[in-house]
Order: C-alpha cells, then sequence, then structure tokens
C-alpha cells in the first residue's frame, strides 16, 4: 500500500474530507490533494505527525506501512466502535478534473485546458456523487478568482460544477459564460429578469448585472467547494 493509499483508508475510517485534513495539518487543500495522488511524495515531520493524529492512525503506519494502523483501543471511550476501512485502489473515489475555462461571447458550448497545478484532478467520494444523481463525466472543478463572492468564497477555493444542471434557479450559484468571461455568481430573479449577483458586502464595487440572452450563458451550478477558509 502506497503513502496515498494509506491517506485514503485513514480518511475513509475517520471519515475526514480533504478540507478538514487540510485544517487539522495547518495546509491548504492542494496539498492534501497532493498527498492522495502521489504528486506531493512527502509527508513527514510535523505535518507527519499532526495527519496522524487527525486521522487517529500511528505515525510509523502512516509513514511506512508498518505495524498497526490504529493506537490500541481506546477503554475509556465506552461509546467508540472500530470502523474498519475498505481497500483502497481506489473504487471509493472519483478523480474530477481540473480545468481552465476557455470560452467565447455569445456561444453556449465550452472548451478546457487541464490545470495541472495541484495534479490536474480533485478526488470526490462516489457515494458522494451517487447520492445527488450527478454524472461523474459531467463534473468539472476549477479554481476561483477574485474576491466578488466573499465570503462565500475565496480566491483559490476550488469549485465543483455540474455541467448538466443549467436550469437557473433563484438563489443558487452558477459558472456563467458572461460576454466570453468565466464568472462565478449567484442567480437572483427580480422584475421578470435574471441577475448575476455578487456575494460581497460591497455592493457598489460589485453591483448586479442582468442575465440575458447570449451575453449570459449557465455552464453548470456549483455543486461543492474545497476551502482553508473556516
Amino acid at each position: 500500500m502506497t503513502l496515498s493509499e494509506r491517506i485514503r483508508a485513514a480518511m475513509t475510517a475517520s471519515q475526514m474530507n480533504q478540507t478538514e485534513l487540510a485544517r487539522a495539518c495547518g495546509v491548504k487543500p492542494p496539498s492534501v490533494h497532493g498527498w492522495l495522488t502521489g504528486k506531493a511524495k512527502f509527508l513527514r515531520g510535523e505535518n507527519l505527525l499532526l495527519a496522524a493524529k487527525a486521522l487517529g492512525v500511528t505515525q510509523e503506519w502512516l509513514a511506512t506501512g508498518r505495524g498497526e494502523m490504529h493506537q490500541s483501543p481506546a477503554a475509556s471511550m465506552p461509546n467508540a466502535r472500530q470502523v474498519i476501512a475498505a481497500d483502497q485502489d481506489d473504487p471509493n473515489f472519483v478523480e474530477i478534473p481540473m480545468v481552465k475555462l476557455k470560452l467565447s461571447a455569445g456561444i453556449t458550448g465550452f472548451n478546457t485546458d487541464p490545470d495541472r497545478r495541484d495534479g490536474g484532478t480533485l478526488g470526490m467520494r462516489r457515494n458522494w456523487i451517487e447520492r445527488r444523481g450527478y454524472k461523474p463525466h459531467k463534473l468539472i472543478a476549477i479554481q476561483v478568482s477574485g474576491e466578488s463572492m466573499e465570503p462565500s468564497l475565496y480566491a483559490d477555493d476550488v469549485i465543483v460544477i455540474n455541467t448538466d444542471d443549467v436550469q437557473p434557479v433563484d438563489g443558487q450559484v452558477f459558472a456563467i459564460n458572461y460576454e466570453g468571461q468565466a464568472v462565478v455568481k449567484r442567480l437572483a430573479r427580480d422584475a421578470g429578469e435574471w441577475w448575476l449577483t455578487s456575494d460581497s458586502p460591497d455592493q457598489r464595487k460589485h453591483a448586479r448585472k442582468v442575465c440575458r440572452d447570449d451575453a449570459c450563458i449557465i455552464i453548470g451550478r456549483v455543486v461543492h467547494k474545497e476551502s482553508d477558509r473556516i
């Protein structure tokens, strides 16, 4: 079992996601994603200590695969129960492609370029995707830029977009092709029109814009985010 497989097994056993593990280790979620994909080969020192503690496994097992995975059962915790990790190869995860959107004004379709900065994919639990009825091949992940959606989304957060969901819904967040530019905005219905709105409290700087015709084309709804902001 490789280091990335041991981390996945421990995350499954502890029911911890990438954002939670990143927070526990004091790193950004893309770093954890690098450990999971094998792009970042080293997990050692303080990060190893913090990761082992957060995941409830021994440092030796996490670092080398030798010895017992877990510390001896906590007899002082009467409600504790053993959790057995599934074998990790790993059919329990789906790798969502990280991309950069390539858009043109007035064009409904879109093209993508691979975004290789943090391994090129974002690992998502398969059962999470299936419970929501999403089609894995219709999901893409992009990195947020700008500050218009703070405090809901911050620059460098990673979001997953369901490109199969392009029907506007009042109050939901979508990725939009707005006049050839990729923007992430919350849709609002007002006075018979759809509007692109920002979550920023500075509405003078980030004023709403009407979403109409070919100037405003929905790429897909935002269904998940990875963030190191609390």
